[in-house]
């Protein structure tokens, strides 16, 4: 059973993965893992809490795994083996079921979906400029690129479950969604969620706007979506003390069958990152963290790993060492 002790997970990249940055000098967060085994595939029982009194930033990053090729053979098909979701709640959809585009320019849009039921009731509402959608379970919003479009990144405002990936490497056309992450004040009902009372989208900053059902504020933007790697920067009006502030979430039922087998971590003061199965790890004070996999499996094989560092207690993440300098009078 998830304990939600405040606290974070942990997973950190490795050299070999470049496209991840790796922050020097941020704040060293508290990672636990949460996490349970099962033998249902179709459940995320890996929960990675993240807690620290003053956090106020930091960065998330999807970037493809280690040993994704082009022409690779994926698998995306469910596997409900061992798998009983008969206790789970239903709520029927306030309206009826469907699709809708909820904006559009040239090379992006925001689509929303309405289930016909979900695990939750649908009391969260979406705002992009004066216009208010009700009763939405799923946002996704599409990238374009030179022949088509991709979807890059999708929020279930329900529950406050984020997916990210980033585009396909040519000539891939797309690539699997796999682990999860949750930002904001980590609540448990049922399962980890956060509880959002409004999402607001501002296209031509590219940045969501979460209004917490409990109070206060969070903002996640798209700074970066390209082939390598998809970044999002996370902010807070004011830290998350009482609670884990964001969490990641897969799955793992063998080191055959997951979405998510590592975790590594560069702990503070540390002089190297330390790595370990991600059932087999507790807890870490770590800067930063990855989340992955270094073999192919036969779930999901092209899903993304994660990474979160670049911890800040002001209003912006702490700038990842690998990218070049801010310009005159930025910042960090």
């Amino acid at each position: 059973m998830f304990s939600l002790r405040p606290a974070l997970v942990a997973l950190c990249i490795l050299a070999a993965l470049p496209a991840h940055a790796a922050s020097l000098d941020g704040l060293a967060v508290e990672v636990v893992n949460e996490s349970e085994p099962v033998l249902c595939a179709e459940k995320d029982n890996v929960a990675l809490s993240f807690s620290h009194p003053g956090v106020r930033a930091f960065r998330i990053e999807a970037a493809h795994p280690v040993y994704l090729a082009p022409g690779m053979r994926d698998n995306w098909e469910a596997d409900w083996t061992a798998c009983d979701m008969s206790g789970d709640p239903v709520f029927a959809s306030p309206a009826p079921p469907g699709r809708e585009t909820l904006y559009e320019q040239p090379d992006m849009w925001v689509v929303g979906w309405r289930h016909s039921t979900f695990w939750r009731p649908a009391t969260a509402t979406v705002r992009i400029g004066d216009k208010v959608h009700e009763g939405l379970h799923l946002l996704q919003v599409w990238q374009l690129r030179t022949d088509g479009a991709e979807e890059v990144l999708v929020l279930y405002p329900q529950d406050g479950y984020w997916r990210a990936r980033p585009l396909a490497p040519r000539p891939m056309r797309n690539t699997a969604y796999g682990s999860s992450f949750l930002v904001g004040p980590v609540e448990f009902d049922g399962r980890p969620v956060v509880n959002l009372r409004e999402v607001a989208f501002d296209p031509a900053a590219r940045r969501f706007t979460l209004h917490f059902a409990r109070g206060g504020t969070g903002t996640v933007t798209m700074v970066g979506v390209d082939e390598n790697r998809i970044a999002l920067d996370v902010g807070f009006d004011a830290p998350i003390a009482d609670a884990p502030f964001a969490m990641l979430r897969s799955m793992y039922v063998t080191e055959f069958n997951n979405d998510a087998a590592r975790v590594a971590v560069r702990e503070a003061g540390a002089n190297a990152w330390r790595e370990q199965g991600v059932m087999a790890f507790d807890r870490a004070t770590a800067t930063d963290i990855w989340l992955g996999r270094l073999a192919p499996s036969q779930h999901n094989k092209s899903a993304p790993d994660f990474v979160l560092n670049s911890f800040s207690d002001g209003p912006v993440p702490k700038r990842p060492k690998n990218e070049p300098p801010p310009g005159p009078g930025a910042i960090n």
